[in-house]
């Protein structure tokens, strides 16, 4: 289980250090990917096989959607020995990504977040989220 949030520095080169912890229940290699929201996923291979898989079971255009944002930008990397991993720009730009970002631990996945839409996104009390804590009976 990821959880956890840092604030990481992305070089001039596009890359970005992963937490340890993170880097070591990912593996050697993983995928980084667009995110559901406006960020990029980190998941371990497994994961992203998994996930893909499911997105395969839905109804086409559903399915097809997804397909587009999710596998299609989807890059296998691998840490260098700093523990470093390069962000294609594309995902960079997608993501809004420059110097600082959000590392985010989402149980099954890493998020990386532009870190001021990050702090926008879970400072902002809606709708969505008096339903959630209602379900959850809080």
């Amino acid at each position: 289980m990821f959880s956890g949030i840092t604030s990481n520095n992305i070089d001039s080169k596009g890359r970005i250090v992963l937490p340890a912890r993170f880097r070591e229940e990912l593996g050697d290699s993983f995928i980084i990917t667009r995110g559901f929201l406006d960020c990029i996923q980190v998941l371990s291979i497994p994961e992203f096989e998994g996930l893909r898989k499911k997105i395969k079971e839905m109804p086409a255009n559903m399915a097809l959607k997804l397909q587009y944002r999710i596998v299609a930008t989807a890059v296998e990397v691998s840490p260098n020995s700093q523990g470093r991993i390069s962000i294609p720009a594309n995902l960079r730009k997608a993501a809004g990504l420059e110097k600082t970002a959000a590392v985010v631990g989402m149980d099954s996945r890493v998020e990386i977040w532009n870190e001021d839409k990050f702090n926008e996104m879970v400072s902002t009390n809606d709708e969505t989220m008096g339903a959630a804590l209602e379900l959850l009976m809080l």
